[in-house]
């Protein structure tokens, strides 16, 4: 049976996901929210100074404003996830030597996820956006449990080369927060912004 406790509150549509994350795409379908997805193609280098915060909030609403720019109706949804460890931002590896060098900074060690989500309804431009925060605690890896991961190629597309679902759910011993921030896509703070985005006014020069 559909349930319509998100759906219901997508007030225009269609309903886009500006990511390529099949992560956050299962969630959405999990939730019976129908989507269409399309990747923007927006760089995710951190600014100089850049909070992790204001890192994946940027980011988020960089990536939705320019899926927005192409449609006169419909709601669009932007997000960005990173791993944090002692305040340094880790993204998604360069390649299988980067992975392996993530994954034993990390081990045996608890960090932070942070997941920035940013709506933007089209037809007038209003906003909402926000970040959630996770603590993660990486099990004691040892090299050969790493290398294993590594090889098998989960780890590649994912901030922190690890991702809490599939093969990765062997890698993390515990989790101080909202578990779907950590697999992209946070999904109370997404209701939260839908109820938000539905009371805000249009966007100067609408």
């Amino acid at each position: 049976m559909p349930c319509d406790l998100v759906s219901r509150l997508v007030l225009e549509h269609p309903f886009v996901l500006a990511s390529g994350s099949p992560r956050r795409r299962s969630i959405l379908s999990g939730l019976s929210v129908p989507f269409v997805a399309e990747a923007p193609g927006v760089p995710e280098d951190a600014l100089a100074g850049e909070a992790p915060a204001e890192h994946v909030v940027r980011l988020a609403r960089l990536k939705a404003r320019r899926s927005a720019q192409a449609r006169p109706t419909g709601t669009v949804l932007g997000a960005d996830t990173v791993v944090v460890l002692d305040g340094a931002i880790l993204g998604k590896p360069a390649g299988p030597s980067e992975a392996g060098l993530m994954l034993r900074s990390i081990r045996g060690r608890w960090h932070e996820v942070y997941t920035g989500l940013s709506l933007v309804r089209c037809s007038d431009g209003a906003e909402a956006s926000g970040f959630e925060r996770t603590r993660v605690l990486v099990r004691a890896l040892t090299d050969s449990d790493i290398e294993t991961y590594v090889a098998g190629g989960e780890p590649l597309d994912k901030a922190g080369a690890y991702g809490i679902q599939e093969c990765g759910a062997a890698v993390v011993e515990r989790v101080d927060g909202c578990f779907y921030n950590v697999v992209g896509l946070p999904v109370a703070l997404l209701i939260r912004l839908l109820n938000e985005l539905g009371r805000a006014r249009p966007a100067d020069g609408h």
